[in-house]
């Protein structure tokens, strides 16, 4: 029952701060001086000064240690009984001083060995819960995801995957875990995994995935390879764009139909007033009576009517409601879209966009074919001039929305010719500008063509203005019924003009 007595003597002794532990031990050296004077001299008490040493040794440096030894063996050989001769008394003060000074520094570096691996340990705990914590929130934000995430091993089998990566698959919650990925996403064959030696991959690519029902989808996939300790590793994360592609799909189609329709109203406008001479020529002709009874005049007045009514047929923009559009988001796409294209071609492009702009209304994107048609005639215009500047500004002018795009280039020689298809001397066909203002005209918009007078008198430079109406309660309620009602003016001959809070629809004659 002593010795279990005894170990736990020691932590009471090296108990408390600095100050205290020197208290104890100084009470122990005079404790132990004044025993060692009063004993038998026979017998010495010298060796018990090693307790005070050990306690001064967890708190004090090296060399307040050393000046602790000295003084202990100071004591010891005042009331040590044998007489101090130098030839015994020098070689055993300097063992007492060495047994002293060792057990200060033994206990020194223990205790400085014990703070070092406390302290470690305590880093090693502060770094394992933050590791744990950071894994844990990684885990939250991978298995709330929408976005289908995974990690395969150097075979292609799937070692880790969050539940949209589950759903995406169509596969039962943790059942992709094992399964080869290639089987839904055949294209990640081709990515090289890295080797001791081949660098890493962090990239995206576009394919085909399936479905374990067999589905086909398109796929956007971010996927980086890395090297461990037990292989190569994949990482990627998933999204499923096949919605997007049917959304540019249709809007593709919404506006091929669109500008099918106004096209082929303005061919038919041609054909009529080509058709009207001809009838006029046969009417003359028919004066004749030479020509009275002829088969073929007669078949030939024939294919006239025929042509008329063919060119007669009205056609209307298929119905396809315009909506409210956040115009300054619009130009920010825009921006997103032409700045790159100009600024290798080295034109200059500002962006003037009134704060507060309400919104409008429009098909968003047939009113983005407008902003590209004209951005890009723009910087047709401006190849060859020595300044290159393209100027964009939108703001409001009274009950509309203004977008005035302007630039530096040789200007427009016949403004009257704007917007007259199959114009000579226009390029291509010169449907550009006619077919975006009949888009504009068929959701209370106009496109307008506005002189420059601040760049000279031979008018170089050209703006263009686009007017829209703001979707506010006021103007929204009869929208439908005004934009495809009977009895609108056809906007692809040019004659109409739209009424401010009014849709305009696109009609052929």
């Amino acid at each position: 029952m002593t010795k279990p007595a005894r170990i736990s003597m020691l932590p009471f002794f090296l108990r408390g701060g600095k100050k205290s532990v020197l208290m104890r031990a100084g009470l122990l050296i005079a404790a132990v001086a004044f025993a060692d004077w009063r004993a038998d001299k026979d017998v010495t008490l010298g060796f018990l000064y090693l307790f005070p040493m050990l306690m001064v040794g967890s708190v004090l440096k090296r060399w307040q240690i050393a000046l602790v030894a000295a003084l202990c063996t100071f004591l010891a050989e005042i009331f040590d009984s044998f007489d101090f001769r130098l030839s015994a008394g020098i070689p055993r003060d300097i063992l007492i001083f060495a047994a002293f000074l060792g057990m200060g520094l033994f206990v020194y570096e223990v205790v400085r060995s014990r703070q070092a691996a406390q302290r470690h340990l305590n880093q090693i705990e502060a770094e394992s819960e933050a590791r744990r914590a950071a894994e844990e929130q990684l885990k939250v934000l991978v298995d709330s995801s929408p976005v289908a995430i995974f990690t395969a091993d150097s075979d292609g089998t799937v070692l880790q995957a969050n539940d949209a990566a589950h759903r995406l698959f169509a596969l039962s919650p943790g059942s992709l875990r094992g399964r080869p990925i290639r089987q839904y996403l055949p294209s990640l064959v081709n990515v090289p995994l890295p080797a001791a030696n081949s660098p890493s991959f962090r990239t995206v690519m576009q394919c085909r995935g399936r479905r374990q029902d067999g589905e086909a989808f398109l796929a956007d996939i971010w996927f980086s390879t890395y090297r461990t300790s037990v292989g190569s590793r994949l990482a990627a994360m998933v999204v499923d764009t096949s919605d997007d592609l049917r959304n540019r799909e249709e809007y593709s189609l919404h506006q091929l139909l669109a500008a099918s329709r106004i096209l082929v109203g303005a061919v038919s406008h041609e054909v009529r007033n080509v058709c009207g001479a001809i009838a006029v020529v046969h009417e003359n002709l028919s004066r004749n009576n030479s020509l009275g009874h002829n088969k073929d005049f007669e078949a030939l007045g024939t294919l006239i009517e025929t042509l008329e009514k063919i060119a007669a047929l009205e056609l209307r923009q298929t119905p396809y409601p315009p909506a409210r559009v956040d115009l300054p988001a619009l130009l920010e796409e825009l921006r997103i879209v032409v700045e790159p294209a100009l600024r290798e071609e080295g034109i200059d492009i500002s962006w003037e966009i009134e704060a507060g702009l309400p919104q409008v209304w429009a098909d968003r994107q047939s009113l983005m074919q407008v902003f590209l048609n004209l951005t890009k005639n723009s910087e047709q215009a401006m190849l060859d001039r020595p300044v290159r500047h393209l100027r964009i500004v939108a703001c409001t002018e009274g009950q509309r929305i203004a977008v005035r795009i302007q630039d530096t280039g040789g200007g427009v020689r016949y403004p009257e010719r704007l917007f007259r298809p199959f114009q000579p001397g226009a390029q291509s066909t010169g449907l550009g500008v006619y077919l975006s203002r009949a888009l504009m005209r068929s959701f209370r918009g106009d496109l307008r063509y506005e002189p420059n007078p601040d760049l000279g008198r031979d008018e170089v430079g050209s703006t263009f203005v686009v007017e829209l109406s703001p979707a506010t309660a006021a103007n929204l309620g009869n929208n439908l019924k005004e934009t495809y009602g009977p009895g609108n003016p056809d906007p692809a001959s040019g004659r109409s003009q739209p009424v401010p809070g009014q849709p305009q629809p696109v009609v052929a004659d």
